[in-house]
């Protein structure tokens, strides 16, 4: 059952101004702020190029600021549009939710094209539970996984392009979010390692300094953990993704640093196994991040709470 919040109030920047804006204005000035362009929002809204800059010159008419000024690749905020942003997003989040009271959503019917940002790791181990829980729940729901760059996270939420993000993704920062599991980072090695007849407890810079490493590029906070080490030099494959990491790591003395949680996926057969190192920051928190604007669509309201039924817990699993 889809849970409701109480419809919120008006915010008072749209309150004082009600009888005399257009609220497709504030959709307008809301896709600039996101994209920081009008070609790229008027093309988000439908507009012709025209139309979206004569809408603009009558916000800022009427709010008496230049509301957005040139800048490189687009345009940048003045001082009270930034201070509005907030409030505008808020304000079309409460007449969503209202237009959209009395929606409903039925999951064994929907034919929803859901649309997560996830990085390869972690689509290795989310989605195997979402789409089985899917195919229990919401058959006809489809799912399409993509990864983007941290910083267009946000606009991408907010603009409809995606509809979940899940990581750890501790810039994106303009999104409602809620935890969903704390893990650490730890080095996996094949089973038979020399390492792990040495190792009585946790191996440090020391230790790790005699092994050599495979990474994937496009993860980086395990090449910058590799960085603050110092063993950036000791990297003797970099990969251009995940899927071949187990395969090399089981038949090769190589060592990869990996999120417990997936690592210990790879643990069960013997073939490798996990090593705890000392790390500078080795704790961290996978989050799933929506934007407010969508916050009270019943479709999305569903799938967040199956997200959350599914992945929010303190800890998968436990031992070593």
């Amino acid at each position: 059952m889809i849970r409701r919040r109480p419809r919120a109030a008006l915010p008072p920047f749209l309150s004082m101004h009600i009888e005399n804006l257009d609220l497709n204005l504030l959709r307008l000035f809301d896709a600039v702020y996101r994209l920081r362009n009008v070609s790229r929002a008027a093309e988000a809204l439908n507009l012709s190029q025209p139309a979206a800059s004569q809408g603009l010159t009558r916000l800022r008419l009427q709010l008496k600021d230049p509301l957005f000024m040139r800048a490189a690749g687009g345009v940048r905020p003045t001082p009270r549009a930034q201070r509005l942003a907030g409030a505008v997003q808020s304000a079309l989040g409460v007449l969503e939710q209202a237009l959209g009271e009395f929606e409903q959503f039925d999951p064994a019917a929907s034919r929803m094209a859901l649309r997560l940002h996830l990085s390869d790791i972690g689509e290795a181990r989310f989605l195997p539970p979402l789409m089985a829980a899917l195919g229990r729940e919401a058959p006809g729901i489809t799912v399409g996984s993509v990864w983007l760059p941290h910083e267009e996270i946000g606009a991408a939420l907010d603009g409809g392009q995606l509809d979940f993000a899940i990581g750890f993704l501790p810039t994106v920062l303009e999104t409602r979010q809620v935890a969903l599991l704390r893990d650490r980072y730890v080095v996996l090695v094949n089973g038979q390692h020399p390492l792990l007849a040495q190792a009585a407890g946790p191996v440090d810079a020391r230790a790790l300094q005699a092994l050599e490493f495979v990474a994937v590029r496009s993860h980086g906070e395990t090449l910058r953990i590799l960085q603050q080490l110092g063993l950036q030099e000791r990297v003797r494959l970099t990969c251009s993704n995940f899927l071949a990491l187990p395969a090399i790591v089981r038949s090769t003395a190589l060592a990869v640093v990996l999120p417990r949680d997936v690592a210990l996926d790879f643990t069960l057969d013997g073939s490798c196994a996990l090593v705890e190192p000392v790390l500078p920051q080795p704790d961290f928190t996978v989050s799933l991040h929506w934007s407010r604007r969508f916050e009270a669509d019943a479709a999305q309201c569903w799938v967040r709470e199956l997200l959350m039924r599914l992945f929010r817990q303190e800890e998968r699993r436990t031992g070593s």
